[in-house]
């Protein structure tokens, strides 16, 4: 499993057994395609046209749209090359560890986590409002944080009692790219200063929940 995770991330595939030619050379081509688009929008490029993507990809623009039918299909692609980096990067924080070293753990985690996706939620901000599939990558990348947030701060969850849908929705605000790209984009924080924000807004949050239990 680890050894097909980081094939993933290295823009291959986790398909196990042996394909014919045909088929290699076409996820050859997928995956080049697919690190491409990735590469362009990491280094600034956030509307990479057709064109720069094959030319960066060393393929024709007619390859290009072979394989991918419309930008939805290249967004859900790149998607999962983004998420596949991520989970490489990605280690479990154990729920049984003292409560401020969870916090500074996980918001340690979670600013590694929003720097790897800050091109491309950047980018996807600009087609996001016209984007089916870029709204639901959004949407999937928020479920897996607050599944996170539950597994990890459950007992602090637990003592908000009826505040607990609440409070996650708070936690849920402060560590996902709508809070970093408030800390990093608008306020110009530097990473450590806006982990050290993070940290100071999930601890006060969590910290009010447990008092208001006793």
């Amino acid at each position: 499993m680890a050894e097909a995770r980081t094939a993933i991330a290295n823009g291959g595939n986790a398909t196990p057994g042996r394909v014919d030619g045909r088929t290699a050379r076409a996820e050859r081509t997928r995956r080049a395609i697919v690190v491409a688009h990735y590469s362009l929008i990491s280094e600034g490029d956030l509307k990479p046209t057709g064109e720069r993507i094959a030319e960066r990809a060393g393929v024709s623009l007619r390859a290009l749209w072979t394989n991918f039918k419309d930008l939805e299909t290249l967004f859900a692609a790149t998607d999962q090359l983004l998420v596949a980096r991520q989970e490489a990067a990605w280690t479990e924080i154990d729920p049984a560890l003292p409560f401020t070293t969870r916090v500074d753990e996980f918001c340690r985690q979670r600013a590694r986590m929003l720097e790897i996706v800050a091109p491309l939620a950047r980018a996807a901000t600009i087609k996001q409002p016209f984007s089916a599939q870029l709204q639901d990558n959004r949407r999937r990348h928020i479920a897996r944080v607050r599944t996170e947030i539950e597994a990890l701060f459950a007992h602090e969850l637990l003592a908000a009692g009826p505040g607990r849908g609440q409070l996650l929705d708070a936690l849920s605000i402060s560590t996902t790219w709508a809070g970093w790209s408030l800390l990093r984009d608008e306020l110009s924080l530097s990473i450590d200063d806006a982990r050290a924000a993070m940290s100071r807004t999930v601890t006060a949050l969590l910290v009010t929940a447990m008092a208001s239990s006793f």
